[in-house]
């Protein structure tokens, strides 16, 4: 079993850092420095402590203000050039831990200054030629202005899949807006119905990825990739919805999108939704992707350029729905107005097709009935 960890869940380590010592059940783990008791194994007590006691020697050397030293802490204290036999260890058994060189490191800093106060001739240097001390690696107190934290995986890898998404395509973004008229009708209508039926909410996402579904068949370029110097045009369509989970922003994918009726899928992002909250995505339900629906409209956003999630050529960008007064048949009327955005891959799409797939999403929301009918 585990009886020490030392290194906790996200941190960054080194490679041949410990990370957690293995002993038997119930055991306490032996003070550095202390032979294990007698009769822990077969081999008799003068014997261990003959073999151990050349091993004691340079740990106790090293630390003896402490334990004996954690890996880390002896790479910590090669970087900072702190003597690790001042430093007082605070782990279990008194081992010093990487921690407890990095605060020796800061408290020597003070320490070092003083010197430099009671030598004016030296304190008239340029202050270029002095040289400022490594920087330390202990968080801020409580308090202060600035707060370090480290970042999560899933946040590194999110940074890491933005910026590549900047690099490596020419990412482009056309925009229009769509009158959602039909669809809060046909909503109101038959919300509660659909619910007793289906046990589901009829929702507005589900009208989009049926819509996204049919411009994706008609202009195929914008659910393809570019693999090397081929264009790999994908007969399926997997479409990744992003939702807000409990570690930020994650975008679960509905497999066979094309497949599912109106309750499918909205059964299907709810289901999603709940575990991307609970945090028990998997890889499987994370990757794999043909293409992404993004709503910043839930939280209010009016407009946005959505940037790609590689490989893919295509993500519809969606946002919130707002009362604004339109023509319509020469007269007035106030509808409910919602701006699209398609960013894409210009590598790939055409802006012709881009501004053609945009609009076709906008016919099928403003005429759902297209959607049943296939038209």
């Amino acid at each position: 079993m585990i009886t020490e960890i030392s290194a906790q869940q996200g941190a960054k380590v080194n490679v041949g850092d410990t990370i957690g010592v293995i002993g038997e059940a119930g055991a306490e783990p032996a003070p550095s420095g202390m032979s294990p008791a007698p009769g822990a194994s077969g081999q008799a007590p003068s014997d261990r402590s003959q073999q151990s006691a050349p091993a004691q020697a340079p740990a106790q050397a090293q630390a003896k203000a402490g334990g004996e030293p954690m890996p880390a802490a002896r790479a910590e204290a090669g970087r900072t050039g702190v003597d690790l036999g001042t430093v007082e260890g605070t782990g279990r058994g008194g081992r010093v831990l990487k921690e407890d060189v990095q605060r020796a490191a800061a408290q020597a800093q003070p320490a070092q200054a003083q010197p430099a106060q009671a030598q004016p001739a030296e304190a008239k240097k340029p202050a270029a030629e002095s040289k400022p001390a490594a920087p330390s690696a202990p968080r801020p107190q409580a308090g202060g202005r600035e707060e370090i934290v480290t970042m999560t995986p899933l946040r590194r890898r999110v940074a890491e899949r933005l910026l590549q998404a900047q690099q490596t395509a020419a990412i482009l973004t056309t925009f229009n807006e769509v009158d959602m008229s039909a669809v809060y009708r046909l909503r109101n209508a038959y919300k509660q119905g659909f619910v007793d039926k289906h046990g589901a909410k009829l929702g507005f996402m589900s009208f989009f990825v049926k819509a996204a579904v049919s411009a994706l068949k008609a202009y195929p370029a914008v659910n393809a990739e570019i693999r090397g110097d081929d264009i790999v045009y994908k007969r399926y369509y997997d479409v990744g919805v992003a939702v807000g989970g409990g570690k930020g922003l994650v975008v679960p994918v509905v497999r066979g999108a094309d497949q599912l009726g109106f309750a499918d899928i909205e059964k299907e992002i709810a289901r999603l939704a709940v575990r991307a909250r609970e945090n028990k995505l998997t890889l499987d339900e994370l990757s794999g992707g043909t293409f992404t629906i993004s709503n910043g409209g839930i939280y209010g956003s009016m407009l946005s350029t959505p940037i790609l999630n590689p490989p893919q050529t295509g993500i519809l960008g969606l946002h919130n729905v707002v009362e604004r007064p339109v023509a319509v048949n020469g007269q007035v009327e106030i509808r409910p107005i919602m701006y699209l955005a398609l960013s894409y891959d210009h590598r790939l799409v055409d802006g012709r097709e881009a501004v053609q797939f945009l609009v076709h999403v906008k016919e099928r929301i403003e005429a759902p009935e297209r959607l049943l009918l296939d038209v």
